[in-house]
């Protein structure tokens, strides 16, 4: 974490063997950066909407969750999801985004471990556009991680399985290690 929130470093490797680097700033003025030609280069609104990889169904705003920042966020209903209550939160769309085909967010949070357990993407009819679903959590060193997800293209049906293999957790990082410059 940093004075604005969450910051997250993600490097994933393609079937080709590509590395894909990003950084992800969360919080009210959250940012993406993607390492492109060995420099930082901010990511516009729609860039986040294209897969992490070609052919997977995760992009930078699922992996950022920044609807979770929206100022317009109201609690719709309590809900059994995955066999447990959770509080149902309708996120709309701040004007930057107004230009994307995502026009609100639904999170589902677990009652208990006020954990996002379910997210809905919404068009501007309100139709589900993704969905993304936490199928299981660990507990590693007294942290609670992901272990899977599922994202799913509700207009195409395509589905991506995140798996967890491996985490390091407490780590001490250098601050500059979440600079866009380095």
């Amino acid at each position: 974490r940093n004075e604005q929130g969450a910051i997250t470093r993600v490097e994933l490797t393609d079937a080709a063997g590509a590395k894909h680097r990003l950084l992800l700033q969360n919080g009210e003025q959250g940012a993406v950066w993607r390492l492109a030609d060995g420099k930082a280069v901010k990511l516009g609104t729609s860039d986040l909407f294209q897969p992490l990889i070609p052919g997977v169904e995760i992009t930078p705003f699922d992996v950022q969750m920044p609807f979770l920042y929206w100022p317009d966020a109201t609690l719709e209903k309590i809900e059994r999801t995955f066999g447990r209550p959770a509080n149902v939160f309708r996120f709309g769309a701040p004007p930057a985004y107004a230009g994307a085909e995502v026009a609100a967010a639904r999170g589902y949070l677990d009652t208990q471990f006020n954990a996002l357990t379910k997210t809905e993407l919404l068009d501007g009819t309100s139709r589900v556009l993704k969905t993304f679903s936490l199928l299981g959590f660990k507990k590693v060193q007294e942290q609670y991680l992901p272990k899977s997800a599922d994202y799913r293209n509700e207009r195409t049906r395509n589905k991506t399985r995140l798996v967890v293999t491996a985490a390091a957790v407490n780590l001490e990082l250098r601050a500059a290690t979440f600079d866009p410059a380095t």
